[in-house]
């Protein structure tokens, strides 16, 4: 009983710390967003969604309801639409 016990604590905290790294590097992905947006000289004050379309792809929603695709293009520059 104390084995089993001492799994599923160990597996909580297993799951609870992944959780919390998962949620840290979304935060920093936006971080990293709102940065590309503001050096391509568009306004934007905090990201609230950042979808993944696919590799260095995304789109992103700011506070103000300003909207944008972020992505790299074929000759590697990154490239920063308004939606």
């Amino acid at each position: 009983m104390r084995k089993q016990l001492a799994v599923s604590t160990l597996i909580v905290a297993t799951l609870l710390l992944a959780a919390r790294l998962l949620a840290e590097d979304a935060a920093s992905i936006g971080t990293d967003l709102k940065a590309t947006i503001a050096l391509q000289g568009m306004p934007c004050n905090a990201v609230t969604e950042a979808k993944r379309n696919a590799d260095s792809d995304y789109s992103v929603t700011c506070k103000d309801g300003n909207r944008y695709h972020v992505f790299v293009n074929a000759q590697g520059r990154v490239v920063v639409q308004k939606l």
